[in-house]
């Protein structure tokens, strides 16, 4: 008998070929399924009810898991308040280390685990002359999750597997259709915010949080005062739609001014930055940036990597300066430092400069 694997199970194709996998290769392996927080308890039944499914058809133990405090407190509540803050988060960020990996790993010590397997598309590797574990982009380019890793710790990387990171994801819906998980294989995938469930993120904004949110003025970079917005946190740097204003020229949100609750916009050009700063950061081959690098920088999840260099500022954390001006890099957002296919680190975008 191999190792003793929980899998972090969604009922989706991915986590569940990843179960079938591992028990191939002989591990004991457990399909464990957490239930986040929800406005709507009864919103997470379909994807336990398919996720205890694809267990019984493997023939693994499950066991679902209420984590819906920790979720709320650590993602969701951390969501709400950035955008109060004038900024814009990806909750995937923040769960990965403090729930998936963090909380849901805890609660399930009582099964003895000597790892947790998820699905997602990231190769892990072990460097022995730094004795410290690496994360680099998945095979399928397309796919590519590590973008969402970046915050994991060593402690985390040790006790990780990732068996989809060298197959692509038509390869993954092959193999699981030739195991009969031909509904699971054939199931729609999702980029949304998972908690939203669809919904405008706007809408659960307004309920979540009514009193904190306040119109004000729409202004230029002068500071001429060109109509009304309705909450700041309703908008986001590089939006050009739903602003409510005319012009002889596209306008853009290049700036939150929360000392003003006034929305700045400008043009397009206005939105090229040469440089930010990083806070919250963390490395993952090496434990703190000593000196400057080349790198390549990838500033949202879908964006494409582009050259930067990267150096450690004494008071502000790290500071990254692009090759050339991007557009919209987005406080809140976080900025991923790859060499090549390896993931270096990031961190969360405090403020860009032109």
């Amino acid at each position: 008998m191999g190792l003793r694997v929980v899998v972090a199970m969604s009922g989706g194709v991915d986590s569940s070929l990843v179960c079938a996998l591992l028990q191939e290769q002989d591990h004991e392996v457990f399909g464990v399924t957490m239930r986040p927080w929800s406005e709507d308890p009864g919103a997470w039944d379909a994807m336990l009810s398919r996720a205890g499914a694809v267990a019984e058809q493997i023939g693994i133990p499950h066991r679902v898991v209420d984590l819906g405090e920790e979720f709320r407190c650590r993602v969701v509540e951390g969501f709400v308040q950035s955008y109060l803050d004038g900024r814009t988060p990806n909750p995937c960020v923040i769960c990965n280390p403090a729930v998936k990996f963090g909380a849901l790993w805890e609660a399930i010590q009582d099964l003895e685990p000597d790892c947790m397997a998820t699905g997602h598309y990231a190769r892990r590797s072990y460097d022995r002359d730094s004795g410290r574990f690496q994360l680099h982009r998945g095979q399928d380019q397309t796919k590519d999750q590590s973008y969402v890793l970046w915050r994991m710790s060593q402690a985390q990387l040790a006790r990780s597997l990732f068996p989809l990171g060298d197959l692509t994801k038509e390869r993954v819906r092959e193999m699981a259709a030739q195991r009969g998980m031909k509904v699971v294989g054939e199931q729609a995938e999702s980029q949304e915010i998972c908690f939203l469930f669809g919904q405008d993120y706007r809408e659960f904004l307004a309920r979540w949080a009514p009193g904190e949110i306040t119109p004000g003025p729409v202004m230029n970079r002068e500071g001429s005062v060109l109509g009304r917005h309705r909450g700041l946190p309703f908008y986001t740097v590089g939006q050009r739609r739903g602003l409510g204003i005319s012009a002889a020229h596209p306008l853009y949100v290049v700036e939150l001014d929360r000392a003003r609750n006034a929305l700045i916009v400008g043009p397009r050009e206005a939105l090229r930055v040469e440089r930010a700063y990083l806070d919250d950061v963390n490395f993952i081959p090496f434990p703190q940036l000593k000196h400057p690098m080349q790198v390549e920088v990838q500033v949202r999840y879908n964006a494409h990597a582009v050259p930067a260099e990267l150096r450690p500022h004494p008071e502000r954390g790290v500071h990254l300066r692009f090759a050339d001006p991007q557009e919209a890099v987005t406080p809140g957002q976080s900025a991923v430092c790859y060499q090549g296919d390896m993931l270096l680190g990031g961190g969360i975008i405090q403020r860009s400069r032109a």
